[in-house]
């Protein structure tokens, strides 16, 4: 009944060193956060809501966070017109790919060709890696793109740091500085955590209207603030992910058991869908690439809107249209993709 003995509501961590895993739990009134995010779906089981007579009475409270669901991506779902074109829909730049790595920037480009994107390029950090990918003819190759037209970074949307190993901190002054709309993930999360003149760059855009989306994992997560301590981050999701948000002014996707949606003056969300089928290497360039595709079909709109819908959009339908799907056994990245492309 509520919640399984032992599991915190608020943050879904363990109290001590056992918790009851329950088969069914039936919560009361409102639904528990902890219930939805880190243990809390492991303990949990399958979760049923009972108002209990005060769904009314809640309606109109404001919440600290809401669970993210089908409804929501409805209602967030890019418009195509019938008479359109690609020139429509924007285009996505991919920058990543370091040597030994070459393959995240290339799932991160494909995630955002199915999401949607108008064009796709794709600027490989490891130049031996630059070649024609017969599975996805659409992508266009620009190597050193950032660097000999910074200019075209200020009508796109930049995904930067799949794969970028240590590499990527060369492109990051000119990425931060110019890009309009920016998905900053992996490598590129842990260059700024290192640099606090990155972390300066990273805080300014804001302030000059050019909106940014976070996507770290809890190791990334806690490098970003400044302690390195995965542990504390998964003690408190939702406050980590509000800390992230406010020290970034970013959007902040993250990634876990019950991904965390952030954002400064927002209700927080929690995704609802997914499964551990998705805890293999490159899911999380996919999504990455998912969330920039979907973004950069929005350039009509107001970027720092537009940037929280794509990162709500894109956690939900990441995690729903295959982890949903792949309950056997893990999805490998590659499958992951083309599932999206599928659909």
């Amino acid at each position: 009944m509520d919640l399984p003995s032992g599991l915190c509501a608020d943050t879904g961590r363990r109290l001590g060193d056992v918790a009851v895993q329950a088969s069914h739990t039936l919560c009361l009134l409102t639904l528990k956060p902890g219930l939805l995010t880190a243990d809390g779906r492991d303990c949990c089981g399958e979760l049923w809501l009972d108002p209990i007579g005060c769904a009314a009475q809640w309606a109109h409270q404001a919440a600290r966070a809401r669970l993210l669901g089908a409804d929501d991506i409805a209602a967030t779902r890019p418009l195509r017109a019938h008479a359109s074109h690609k020139g429509r829909y924007g285009d996505l730049l991919v920058i990543g790919g370091a040597p030994g790595m070459a393959g995240a920037a290339w799932l991160a480009a494909r995630a955002g060709l199915a999401a949607g994107a108008g064009r796709v390029f794709i600027a490989p950090l490891d130049p031996a890696s630059a070649g024609f990918d017969t599975t996805a003819p659409e992508l266009m190759l620009r190597p050193d793109l950032w660097r000999t037209q910074p200019q075209a970074l200020e009508a796109s949307t930049v995904v930067c740091g799949c794969g970028g190993a240590s590499v990527v901190r060369d492109a990051l002054p000119t990425v931060l500085s110019r890009s309009a709309r920016l998905v900053l993930d992996a490598d590129a999360l842990n260059a700024v955590a290192a640099d606090a003149a990155l972390q300066s760059l990273l805080r300014a855009r804001a302030a000059h209207g050019r909106p940014t989306v976070l996507t770290p994992h809890p190791l990334e997560a806690a490098r970003l603030a400044g302690h390195g301590d995965a542990a504390v981050v998964q003690a408190d999701r939702l406050v980590a992910a509000e800390l992230l948000a406010a020290r970034y002014e970013a959007v902040v996707v993250l990634k876990g058991s019950g991904s965390v949606i952030a954002a400064a003056d927002r209700a927080m969300r929690i995704n609802s869908s997914g499964n551990a089928s998705l805890a293999t290497a490159g899911t999380g360039d996919v999504l990455a690439g998912w969330i920039g595709g979907d973004w950069s079909q929005r350039r009509h709109r107001d970027d720092v809107e537009s940037g929280w819908q794509a990162a709500v959009r894109g956690a939900w339908l990441h995690d729903a249209r295959v982890g949903d799907r792949g309950r056997g056994g893990p999805v490998l990245a590659r499958r992951h993709e083309e599932r999206h492309a599928r659909r």
